[in-house]
This record gives structure tokens, C-alpha cells and sequence, in this order.
């Protein structure tokens, strides 16, 4: 039995929603979704909140567990974080652009002013 499954079948026994659960570990009804849907796997810490919550050793409930399913979720999530890291620096670039870009034309307009103003008062 994969870990997902064994935390559906376990939250049910108790009769509880993904929301009571995610409250009883301080997490969200989402995290508890994406655990029980293989989209992201809890952290060493939850697993241990988990395994006492159930009245269950850590080995009881990640026995079983599909290891290579666990590493290959891991790398699409540094796959993931790199696509992010490449695009929060992007992000950062263009920032700069535009505040180079606005400072530039901020200078040029107050040349224009100062020249426009000067030819007034010689009028």
C-alpha cells in the first residue's frame, strides 16, 4: 500500500475530513489533499505528527512506501524550484530595467522642462 493510501485509510477510520486532519497537524486541507493525491509528500516532521496522531510507529507508517516514487516526485520539485528561481531573477532584472528606464526618462523630462522654461522667460 502506498503512503496516499494508507493516510486516506487512516484518516477515514477516524472519521475525519482532510480539513480536521490538516487542523489537528497545522497544515491545510490542500497539504492534506496534494499527501493523499501523491502531489508532495510530508516533511519528517509531519510524518512524526502523523505517526503519533494515528497511534503509530514511524516504520508502521511509512513501511511499505514506494521510495523511487518519493525521489522522483523531488527532483520534479527542484526541477520546479529552478524554473521558479529562474523566473523571480527575471523578475528582478526587468524590475531594474524599469526603474533605469524611468529614472533615464525622469532626467530627459526635466531637461526638456528646464529648457522650455527658460525659453518662456526670455520671451
Amino acid at each position: 500500500m502506498n503512503f496516499n493510501e494508507k493516510l486516506i485509510n487512516l484518516r477515514k477510520s477516524k472519521g475525519l475530513s482532510q480539513e480536521e486532519l490538516g487542523a489537528e497537524l497545522k497544515v491545510s486541507r490542500q497539504t492534506i489533499s496534494k499527501w493523499e493525491s501523491c502531489q508532495s509528500y510530508p516533511d519528517f516532521q509531519r510524518l512524526v505528527l502523523l505517526s503519533d496522531y494515528f497511534g503509530l510507529t514511524l516504520d508502521e507508517l511509512v513501511k511499505d512506501i514506494d521510495v523511487e516514487e518519493v525521489r522522483d516526485k523531488n527532483i520534479n520539485s527542484e526541477k520546479l524550484n529552478s524554473i521558479y528561481n529562474d523566473v523571480n531573477t527575471a523578475k528582478s532584472i526587468f524590475k531594474w530595467y524599469l526603474i533605469i528606464g524611468g529614472s533615464i526618462a525622469a532626467i530627459v523630462i526635466l531637461i526638456i522642462a528646464y529648457f522650455c522654461i527658460n525659453a518662456i522667460f526670455r520671451w
